[in-house]
């Protein structure tokens, strides 16, 4: 008899090369402004709005640092952001924002033992309907996006819940208007009338409103991530992220020379050009065109002409020691990047696009 030949086993896949994005994540920072607000928060405690992969930053990343620094409460929009959050914590301290919308939202949300987050007396009914459990609700107080309205609030069905935490959320806690006092007394109203284990009113802005919105439970968000929701917390928060980006060609241009879609940079001499791999499609987008900057330690690089699709050309004048494959800062301090762009510090974070890989 014959021996029989080996398998054939199938080759290896090739290692895939790194990507020439990365966005650097200081946990030290990350977990710093947790505690800290965590302690603006007083006799609350505070939780992490975690919804858009952390605010784009990865939750992969974000999670474990945060359980780390001592955070127990989760908040996400989507259900299928839930897989991501859970592979760090337990399941029942998830909340997910947009609740049920239909029996099967139900039945991942009993699987799992994430707590769905009702928002209409619809959502309630589904939930009792498909079982039941520990829920939160969201009440609406005046922003007129999700929860149930005021009215709804002495609804029969609402009493069969079985309410860990009742919540809302400020539409103006950023400025010093009316309709942050306006909405802690209709708060205020809600909480004599939904019996829930705890209460959860302010986000980041409203944590540095001050005792009266803290509640039981804070949910910061952008403030975490490095993000400045109100001048009380510049000094307080410290930056997260940063992004940096490969610089993938050099080049060299004579005065005249444009450069470029469109030709909206005129070389106004000989010039060093540095081409980096940076585009809208990675949330850098066309509005730092002219405007934006790389850095080399510390030295400002300004964007010259249009930012394109994966592309952004930045003048080297500065820095002639930079070459192809060196690593450049991206000029992304939240709030002098918002003030700079015209974009919110929420969308400079949650821009930035999956190529990134990220690293703490």
């Amino acid at each position: 008899m014959l021996p029989s030949s080996p398998p054939v086993l199938p080759p290896s896949p090739p290692i895939l090369p790194p990507s020439p994005l990365r966005l650097r994540l200081d946990a030290a920072a990350l977990a710093a402004n947790w505690l800290a607000l965590d302690r603006l928060s007083g006799a609350a405690r505070a939780g992490a709005a975690v919804k858009a992969d952390a605010y784009g930053l990865g939750a992969a990343q974000v999670v474990p640092v945060l359980a780390g620094a001592g955070c127990r409460d989760w908040f996400v929009a989507h259900w299928r952001e839930v897989p991501d959050v859970i592979a760090h914590v337990a399941p029942e301290q998830v909340a997910v924002l947009h609740g049920p919308l239909d029996h099967a939202d139900v039945a991942f949300a009993r699987a799992t033992g994430v707590r769905p987050v009702l928002n209409s007396l619809a959502q309630a009914a589904r939930w009792l309907d498909g079982g039941g459990g520990a829920c939160h609700i969201m009440v609406d107080t005046g922003i007129n996006r999700l929860g149930l309205a005021m009215a709804d609030l002495s609804d029969p069905v609402l009493a069969r819940l079985d309410v860990d935490l009742c919540i809302s959320h400020l539409a103006s806690a950023d400025e010093d208007v009316a309709q942050n006092a306006e909405q802690l007394a209709r708060f205020e109203s809600a909480k004599g009338m939904v019996r829930a284990r705890r209460y959860s009113l302010a986000n980041s802005a409203g944590i540095a409103l001050g005792s009266a919105y803290h509640a039981d439970l804070t949910r910061p968000g952008i403030a975490l991530y490095g993000g400045i929701a109100r001048k009380e917390l510049a000094g307080v928060v410290r930056r997260v992220a940063t992004p940096e980006a490969a610089v993938i060609q050099v080049r060299d241009v004579a005065a005249g020379d444009r450069v470029g879609y469109n030709a909206t940079f005129v070389a106004p001499r000989a010039m060093r050009l540095g081409v980096v791999a940076l585009g809208y499609a990675d949330g850098y987008l066309r509005c730092w065109s002219n405007r934006g900057a790389l850095c080399r330690d510390g030295v400002r690089l300004p964007v010259t002409g249009r930012v394109s699709m994966d592309l952004t050309v930045i003048d080297l004048s500065a820095a002639p020691d930079v070459r192809e494959g060196d690593w450049l800062a991206v000029d992304y301090d939240l709030p002098q990047a918002a003030a700079q762009s015209g974009l919110s510090q929420y969308e400079l974070l949650t821009l930035l696009h999956r190529r990134f890989a990220r690293f703490t």
